[in-house]
């Protein structure tokens, strides 16, 4: 039995390392803004933007289904979480994730992200001040979790999703997976894990906005103006994520713990960076946290990271947890997130 889980850590390993290299790009060139459905990128819970996203091999509450789905198997019990996300230019993101601890035959997690982006006016050259009519666009992706501990300090998840882009009458749609491990060291239970996620289909737009009139000769006379044409929308891949992370805790006591966590990134669309963080929690009620998201990377709006957060016990196992992040977005101002979570 040892030896056959050895050789499934081995393969899973071998595949997460595997798939990264495929998707490096040698070159000077970033490749920033190349991928559909960016919002993918954009991180779930406060708790861990709080932290600077160093946060894959911290996750244990249903926020793991994102950041890596092993951490599922740290969730006890049943446990919801709400988050709610204030970006740039007026963008609202909605996250909800839910978990449900199996015992000995793993963990489930089920999560929805949809945004906010509100009501805008058509213009057309013609009528530049807007036709009457509006549109709007719209991110959504749902996904469904599994998680398993193969042995008393390893676990293996994996998150199925489906994702869906619009944008007035025009409208995309993919299904990725995430992967994930989670290892518990003998160096003072120091944690080790890597995930990788959105690894699927490529995107595109269709849609009735494709349809359009053409004029083939435009300089001509006597022709037909208005042939029915259809516009050709390329095809765009998914914001590819691979993530080395390791979590420490120096202080450990009844009273008081201080929680350390660094994460290397390699995503398909940028440079690589690193994302540090900490914790502090103070008689496992009162959390303060804070880090530095995209360390080394060139030309970031990204930086320093803070935030707090509170966890009450109501009655036996009912508990309710509030947590607030704020992140510094450059010349984008801030972003700001809450969220509420329950677990029973």
């Amino acid at each position: 039995m040892t030896m056959r889980i050895r050789k499934i850590v081995l393969v899973l390993l071998v595949l997460l390392s595997a798939t990264a290299s495929a998707q490096s790009f040698k070159s000077d060139v970033s490749k920033r803004g190349t991928t559909a459905a960016p919002f993918l990128a954009i991180g779930q819970g406060a708790r861990s933007i709080g932290m600077g996203s160093a946060f894959v091999g911290v996750s244990g509450d249903p926020s793991a289904i994102y950041w890596n789905p092993a951490g599922l198997t740290k969730a006890q019990g049943v446990q919801v979480m709400f988050d709610h996300t204030l970006w740039i230019a007026d963008i609202k993101y909605n996250y909800f994730a839910a978990s449900y601890h199996l015992g000995d035959y793993g963990a489930l997690g089920l999560s929805f992200t949809s945004s906010n982006v509100g009501d805008m006016k058509v213009t057309t050259i013609e009528q530049p001040g807007g036709t009457g009519e509006t549109f709007t666009a719209k991110d959504m992706a749902i996904s469904l979790a599994y998680a398993m501990q193969l042995t008393d300090n390893f676990s293996i998840g994996i998150n199925p999703k489906f994702i869906h882009q619009s944008i007035w009458k025009m409208s995309a749609t993919a299904f990725a997976v995430d992967l994930g491990v989670q290892y518990v060291t003998p160096f003072d239970n120091a944690v080790l894990a890597m995930s990788i996620s959105n690894f699927g289909t490529k995107m595109q737009l269709l849609g009735n906005s494709n349809l359009v009139l053409h004029d083939f000769d435009p300089v001509g006379s006597g022709n037909n103006g208005k042939i029915p044409a259809y516009i050709e929308t390329g095809n765009w891949s998914l914001p590819l994520n691979f993530r080395v992370g390791v979590q420490y805790m120096p202080v450990r006591t009844e009273t008081h713990a201080l929680m350390l966590a660094v994460d290397a990134m390699h995503p398909s669309d940028d440079y690589e960076s690193l994302n540090v963080g900490a914790e502090y929690a103070y008689d496992g009620f009162i959390f303060i946290r804070g880090g530095y998201k995209s360390l080394f990377l060139d030309e970031s709006e990204e930086s320093f990271t803070a935030g707090f957060g509170i966890k009450q016990r109501l009655m036996n196992n009912l508990s309710i947890s509030v947590d607030y992040a704020y992140q510094s977005f450059g010349r984008f101002s801030e972003i700001q997130k809450l969220s509420v979570s329950v677990s029973f």
